[in-house]
């Protein structure tokens, strides 16, 4: 690909002095507009904002590749910003870059999975060379950059005989930059290394150069450099093979391929047709790690369920509005009303809640996947069904509580561990070993499950409850602010599980008694997710850089459009992925805001937190500041808390 045909001496600016990543890019949108590449300067800039908030477009080196879809892209061209003083703010993949290099891509729509993956791969992998980045940093001209944007040195000679032989798989979570990247640097350390290196990229568009046949069989080790779980991983049973970030080849790759090699993570574990399932040596990759990845991968599998379920419920109450139904429609007398509307409403609003009750389902399924891949998945599935309390339903049992997710936790990673062991554990003749993935190790690892929830898991989470729900019944008689805290903190430790749902219970009887108002149990509800989401939000703003991850950005966008609307599953994600810092944090949170509005005199004495009730409260006022207080604490104290995290950990 010859790169200079999709540039221009025009589109290539020298000694850029802004400082800021948003200025950079006006900049660089603007010369692609000048240039009559764009119909909008406006729809492209926020496409390529828009795919900022994904994954950091920052790579190393002072480089940085954003990049843009967009129906208002004429045809497929970047510009180039080379910066008079690199800046430190702009979101990288190593959090010590400076950039000083930024090429912005413009595609037009049609051409999303072609030309922008070929473009950037083939950027990306040419920018893995230092030589070829100093020749474009010296470049007087725009010609001269342009003219070096294709001129490649002669790539070091290969030995003429390798002596190993080693497979890699690379994929970031955006399948883009990071992926080839990651490639090229585990290619060129093997070169150099006379190791023959070969790459199977998994990426956007769909798995490139896959690993198969005899070279399968000739691996001495294979190297998955990942953050998100390889597919097919069962093609390379028995080989030992090293588990990394897919960042990390960028730095350490020669480390890497020894270690692989020498002192590897341990064996893959095969499928039902391979007669040796393997174990790891367990010498790398500590426990407490191996948790943190496998949390991910089901919160990553959760979101789009939770996602799915707060918009069937959001059109559902949205639609019923305009008719002052949003609290009744889920009442079964609209499912055979005369009106066909409120009928879809009702279900639709019913679809929804039964949409969330497989989050935890799905989260339990693939949080077992992540740690003993395919023969996790059922065991973990049904870890998940105990934890929504789905059992109590098909049980007939009335008034059952369900562990939630901590119960998904727990019996997730206990699937995970239990179906890992078995796999590993259990050796069968050749001839029965279709028996262990398919039989012993889904009947040992759910009966595990049932033993662990019907003795340990339910029956604390109950008693947990319960204990809770005397105290609450007990702190009837305690002033304003102590029942106004008490009531809060209840609401948000577990965002609608059972200590929820406890508070919730007692908080309308008082209300219903006109003994106590709602205010304290409303704002509660909301602030968690609301909070959460922001902080996804102004973090970059407050900090300078992003402190969630990919996953967790998209889960708080998620949340604050489900807080506004009452939901506060939404937030669930965050409590998952860190229950230490978020639970503390929205019980703090959330008494703070309610204590707020009710000492400011806010009084809601309808079940109504949603936006849409917010009309109903006395002292609108007094209720939206408590609202900013408890929302505020939570978005900055998880900022500064996680970010100081980041910073300790990067030292």
């Amino acid at each position: 690909m010859e790169l200079r045909k999709m540039t221009d001496e025009q589109l290539v600016i020298f000694d850029v002095d802004s400082t800021s990543k948003q200025e950079i890019l006006e900049k660089l949108v603007g010369a692609l507009h000048e240039k009559d590449i764009l119909t909008s300067k406006e729809d492209f800039l926020k496409a390529v904002l828009e795919r900022e908030q994904i994954s950091p477009t920052g790579l190393e080196a002072g480089l940085a590749i954003p990049h843009g879809k967009s129906k208002s892209v004429k045809k497929a061209a970047f510009a180039v910003a080379r910066l008079r003083n690199g800046i430190d703010t702009w979101e990288s993949i190593d959090p010590n870059n400076k950039v000083q290099l930024v090429f912005l891509l413009a595609i037009p729509d049609a051409e999303a999975g072609s030309t922008h993956l070929s473009v950037l791969s083939e950027l990306s992998t040419r920018l893995m060379d230092k030589t070829y980045i100093d020749n474009l940093m010296n470049a007087t001209t725009p010609a001269e950059f342009i003219a070096a944007l294709d001129r490649r040195e002669t790539a070091v000679e290969e030995p003429q005989e390798y002596t190993k032989t080693v497979l890699a798989i690379t994929a970031c979570a955006a399948g883009i930059a990071h992926t080839y990247m990651s490639a090229e640097a585990l290619e060129k350390a093997g070169r150099e290394m006379g190791i023959r290196v070969i790459t199977e990229k998994q990426g956007a568009n769909g798995i490139e150069d896959a690993h198969k046949g005899a070279i399968l069989k000739e691996a001495d080790a294979v190297v998955f450099a990942t953050d998100i779980a390889p597919k097919n991983k069962e093609r390379f049973a028995g080989k030992p093979y090293v588990q990394t970030r897919v960042a990390e080849p960028l730095k350490n790759a020669k480390d890497i391929l020894n270690r692989a090699l020498t002192n590897p993570d341990g064996t893959v574990a095969g499928d039902e047709n391979e007669e040796d399932m393997t174990a790891p040596t367990g010498n790398k990759q500590g426990m407490l790690a191996e948790m943190t990845q496998a949390v991910m991968t089901g919160i990553s599998y959760m979101i789009p369920v939770l996602v799915a379920a707060g918009l069937m419920m959001g059109i559902a109450k949205l639609a019923a509005m305009p008719f002052g139904l949003v609290d009744q429609i889920h009442d079964i007398k609209y499912a055979t009303h005369s009106n066909e509307l409120f009928v879809i409403l009702h279900h639709l609003d019913k679809f929804g809640g039964m949409i969330f009750k497989f989050m935890y389902p799905i989260f339990g399924a693939f949080v077992a996947y992540s740690i003993a891949d395919r023969v996790g998945l059922v065991s973990g599935f049904i870890g998940g069904v105990f934890a929504a309390g789905l059992h109590y339903t098909f049980w007939g049992v009335e008034g059952g509580i369900p562990s939630g997710f901590l119960g998904a936790l727990i019996l997730g990673l206990t699937a995970g561990y239990v179906s890992k062991f078995l796999n590993e554990k259990i050796k069968l003749n050749k001839n029965l070993i279709a028996m262990k993935p398919m039989l012993i190790i889904p009947a040992i690892s759910v009966l595990t499950i049932f033993f662990l929830n019907f003795y340990i898991v339910d029956p604390v989470f109950g008693g947990l409850n319960a204990l809770l729900s005397e105290w609450i019944t007990a702190a009837q008689g305690a002033g304003n602010v102590v029942l106004a805290s008490i009531i809060a903190a209840a609401t948000a430790f577990d965002l609608g599980g059972p200590i929820n749902k406890a508070a919730g219970a007692i908080a309308i009887g008082l209300a219903a008694d006109q003994i106590y108002p709602l205010t304290a149990r409303v704002l509660a509800i909301v602030i968690p997710p609301i909070g959460l989401g922001l902080a996804t939000v102004i973090d970059k703003y407050v900090v300078g850089r992003r402190v969630f991850d990919a996953n967790l950005r998209v889960a708080g966008n998620t949340s604050l459009l489900l807080g506004f609307i009452a939901i506060s599953e939404g937030a669930i994600p965050f409590m998952l992925r860190n229950p230490l810092i978020t639970i503390p944090i929205n019980i703090i949170g959330a008494i703070l805001g309610s204590v707020t509005a009710v000492l400011l005199g806010a009084v809601q004495w309808y079940p109504l937190p949603a936006v849409w009730g917010w009309p109903l409260v006395e002292n609108l006022w007094a209720y939206l500041i408590g609202l900013v207080v408890g929302a505020g604490f939570i978005a900055f104290t998880n900022i500064f808390i996680r970010f100081a995290i980041l910073k300790k950990n990067e030292r």
